[in-house]
């Protein structure tokens, strides 16, 4: 999923950057589109896996867009749009879309429903392969690395640490007690909460000396997110 190609059908560019912004450091590819003619050539010429598509367009508006496109493809397709009337979400869910998400918004929760969507659309329980920016997870395997630059280097993870490293990766910026790190690092196990702690802090410095900072910050009063303090 993390090779999944997002159509951004959007006019306006600061937005447009934004989602871009963020589908890409969760691992996606995107090209964008500021009109709806440019949509429908880019949706028949590069095959997206999944368009998000605003309705207030230059030319053609969103709904027009999808209605072509329906004629003869079942991309998955998410509006992100300013009209939040009911009528406008039922019109655009009749004429076909998988969700449809208000602006404005949270780039995270567009991210997530991006990949909720293709992962129905797909047919896929559990992701194989999980990615955040450089930090790629392989579930398949049992292996966590870094790539940069062509090259991948091994974290050498515990399981501990690699069933922590997965739970924070699969929802990136999402604050995670301690009580459900445990739970999802030791299911079996009756250690205290605060075990987490001791984990976290190895996880946080293999990260650190394979040049990956900062990533695991801490909630107060909460516990864990998976995402740098600059990034929140």
């Amino acid at each position: 999923m993390l090779s999944a190609l997002i159509l951004i059908v959007e006019d306006d560019a600061e937005i447009a950057f934004l989602l871009e912004r963020y589908l890409q450091r969760s691992g996606f590819r995107t090209v964008r589109a500021s009109n709806g003619q440019m949509a429908l050539t880019h949706a028949q010429t590069l095959k997206p896996d999944l368009i998000l598509l605003d309705v207030g367009l230059p030319d053609l508006d969103g709904f027009d867009v999808l209605a072509k496109l329906r004629g003869g493809s079942n991309v998955p397709v998410i509006f992100v749009s300013a009209m939040d009337d009911d009528s406008d979400k039922l019109l655009g869910l009749r004429l076909g879309a998988d969700d449809y998400v208000t602006k404005p918004f949270n780039p995270q929760e567009v991210v997530a429903r991006v990949g909720a969507v293709l992962r129905r659309s797909r047919g896929i329980e559990q992701d194989t392969i999980l990615r955040h920016d450089n930090i790629q997870v392989r579930l398949d395997a049992h292996a966590a690395a870094i790539h940069n630059d062509g090259k991948e280097i091994d974290l050498g993870l515990t399981v501990t640490e690699f069933r922590l490293l997965a739970c924070l990766i699969r929802f990136p910026f999402r604050a995670f007690d301690r009580a459900s790190l445990l739970d999802a690092s030791m299911p079996d196990s009756d250690a205290l909460d605060r075990t987490v702690d001791t984990h976290i802090a190895n996880l946080r410095k293999k990260l650190s000396d394979k040049g990956e900072p900062g990533y695991i910050t801490t909630v107060r009063g909460v516990g864990y997110r998976f995402a740098r303090s600059s990034d929140v």
